[in-house]
């Protein structure tokens, strides 16, 4: 009996560790474990256990998030995924909620909700900051598997007479394999296309329909190139 006692205890104080391993895992270990780097997910500084840590100076892509809490969902991980959400909630304009899932030929974000300046992201579009509604894209096997959720981007004040103070908006889909978030103006005279691949590699393409001379030779100022009846700047680069 002493020995069975002896040997439960043992298994006890097994179980015991290895759920105390399993609780207090590193955020900063899970980060590369996961992948998460592969993504372009970089922090300054990671702190706390990986079920609910925080990360400092988070950047997504070359996007900037800040200062956020970080947690781990479990459940995904029973199918070989690591689902990681994002959320800052102070009752502040920049609050931010959402996810990230990435796992053998998966990769992608989930449900995003919040507004984020973007600074030189998509440069030299005169792109300023991106509003999110509960926004999806998911890659699988190297092609759009789901998006959905709507998009609004602000237009930096760079371009005299280019007057877009209620930006452009658009909801996102796939499209064959890759991810399209189309945005348009309410004038619909504006419109952006933006496509992003499974490997970060995006295509964002600005048109204007404008017979303003003055805006014309303004938009020419800043790269625009007349492209059938309109004024066109396309970029490319990696997120």
């Amino acid at each position: 009996m002493n020995f069975l006692r002896t040997r439960r205890a043992r298994l006890w104080a097994v179980a015991a560790i290895f759920v105390a391993l399993i609780v207090t895992f590193p955020l900063s270990v899970a980060f590369s474990l996961f992948g998460l780097k592969d993504m372009g997910v970089t922090a300054r500084s990671l702190r706390g256990p990986v079920w609910w840590g925080g990360a400092e100076e988070l950047t997504v892509g070359g996007i900037r998030l800040g200062t956020v809490n970080v947690f781990l969902n479990p459940l995904p991980l029973f199918i070989g995924r690591a689902n990681v959400s994002l959320i800052r909630a102070n009752g502040k304009p920049d609050d931010f909620l959402g996810g990230l899932t990435i796992g053998p030929g998966v990769r992608g974000f989930d449900r995003v909700t919040g507004s984020l300046a973007l600074g030189a992201t998509l440069a030299p579009l005169p792109v300023s900051r991106a509003t999110f509604e509960k926004f999806t894209g998911q890659f699988a096997a190297g092609r759009c598997s789901e998006a959905e959720g709507r998009v609004r981007v602000q237009i930096a004040a760079l371009i005299p007479g280019l007057n877009l103070a209620n930006g452009l908006s658009g909801d996102a889909r796939c499209d064959g394999d890759v991810l399209l978030i189309p945005l348009a103006s309410q004038s619909g005279q504006e419109k952006l296309d933006l496509r992003v691949h499974a490997t970060g590699a995006y295509e964002a393409v600005m048109r204007i329909r404008t017979s303003d001379p003055a805006l014309t030779g303004a938009l020419a100022a800043n790269g625009f190139q007349l492209s059938g009846g309109e004024q066109m700047l396309r970029v490319a680069g990696t997120l």
